[in-house]
């Protein structure tokens, strides 16, 4: 490789690592209330989902001892999330499932390939199985995924509507 591509690669680098940088910084800074560079501990799985990140809730509670490894007393300082959350990022690590993936998970659950699922299929589906709903969940998921005419869940069109255009 040429000094010059070197160089060019390098400046990339730092680019990307800046703009994940502003990033990370500007997400804290909507949770952080009290402008002292923490937040609450609770505002984490928030700030991870504001950046276009999906873990399932084992590894938030991963992610979340990992910032919070010296009881903080319920805060977290900026200055140990953001290095954590740029490997996460640069990484591209917990990225969203893509349109496709989505809508095969609904076909696999649509055994009579009807198209869509009723509520009470999807209440089951979603309360019982893996990382389970509770009913706050449930409910917000419901009142974006049935379609208001039918009653039931395309979910051709909800797994279109679910999914995150990649940063």
């Amino acid at each position: 490789m040429s000094e010059k591509n070197s160089e060019e690669g390098k400046e990339n680098a730092e680019n990307l690592t800046d703009e994940i940088g502003r990033k990370i910084a500007d997400a804290f800074d909507v949770f952080d209330h009290d402008s002292n560079k923490t937040v609450d501990v609770r505002e984490i799985p928030n700030i991870i989902r504001s950046l276009g990140c999906c873990p399932s809730e084992a590894e938030m509670q991963d992610i979340i001892l990992e910032i919070d490894e010296d009881d903080s007393n319920g805060y977290i300082r900026y200055e140990k999330f953001r290095p954590i959350m740029t490997k996460i990022l640069m990484e591209r690590k917990y990225r969203p499932a893509t349109e496709d993936r989505i809508l095969k998970a609904f076909q696999v659950l649509d055994t009579d390939n009807k198209a869509y699922l009723t509520q009470d299929e999807l209440k089951e589906y979603m309360t019982k199985e893996g990382d389970a709903f509770n009913q706050d969940e449930m409910d917000e998921m419901l009142s974006a995924a049935v379609d208001p005419e039918k009653g039931y869940i395309l979910y051709k069109e909800y797994a279109a509507l679910m999914t995150v255009e990649d940063t």
